[in-house]
């Protein structure tokens, strides 16, 4: 692949989706050069957007950036996906990355629904800033981090980012298991068939769920 397929927008890295283009914009006026665009675009989508893994996971849009934007709200794919959407707005390069990870910090009820601490198909992005590509994960917004007593992760647009293995208490908070490589678009389709047979209560769960209860219960379980 080149970097022109990295720049264009695609079903669910919907870059040139108005609301996208003009967050995008925002974040970076003023600025001309690439690593600080690529810092103020991972701030805005980290901060402004909030955690939730209780999403509609068969709905399509649960996925799309413009949407996870218009809701304000997403989990770590869609931010990722809005992560990479912005950049490309913005003539920066990006793609999504995924990995299985294993997250020591869990609320109850979401190790309830998933049934353990493996979380498949964590999202994260890749930014070309330098001519080089760097890992950027947006995931946890700061609000969250701090209910959660997890340092919340930087990003310095130089340097690779991806999760502390340890909270701000030293406790283990996240491990990678398995890297799933790197791709222009959101691999949907396989992605929701990972969820649907690691996870089918979680999938299967109905409940509407404001955006702000991962967090409610983050604090209630520290």
């Amino acid at each position: 692949m080149s970097d022109s397929d990295f720049l264009a927008p695609t079903s669910f890295i919907d870059s040139a989706a108005p609301n996208v283009v003009a967050f995008a914009r925002a974040a970076v006026d003023g600025v001309d050069d690439d690593v600080t665009r690529a810092v103020r675009l991972y701030y805005a989508v980290r901060d402004r957007i909030v955690y939730t893994p209780y999403c509609d996971y068969r709905a399509p849009d649960t996925f799309r950036a413009s949407t996870v934007l218009g809701k304000g709200a997403g989990f770590c794919v869609g931010k990722a996906a809005l992560l990479a959407a912005v950049a490309r707005a913005v003539d920066v390069p990006a793609r999504v990355g995924f990995a299985d990870v294993r997250n020591h910090l869990c609320t109850p009820r979401l190790r309830e629904l998933v049934g353990g601490d493996v979380f498949y198909f964590h999202g994260y992005t890749e930014l070309q800033v330098g001519g080089r590509w760097v890992k950027a994960t947006p995931a946890f917004d700061r609000a969250l981090c701090d209910r959660f007593g997890v340092r919340a992760l930087e990003f310095d647009g130089r340097d690779d980012s991806l999760f502390h293995p340890y909270d701000a208490s030293g406790r283990r908070h996240m491990e990678y298991l398995r890297d799933r490589g790197v791709y222009a678009d959101v691999p949907v389709a396989e992605i929701v068939a990972t969820f649907c047979e690691k996870y089918p209560k979680l999938v299967s769960e109905t409940t509407p769920a404001a955006p702000t209860q991962f967090a409610a219960e983050a604090e209630e379980s520290r």
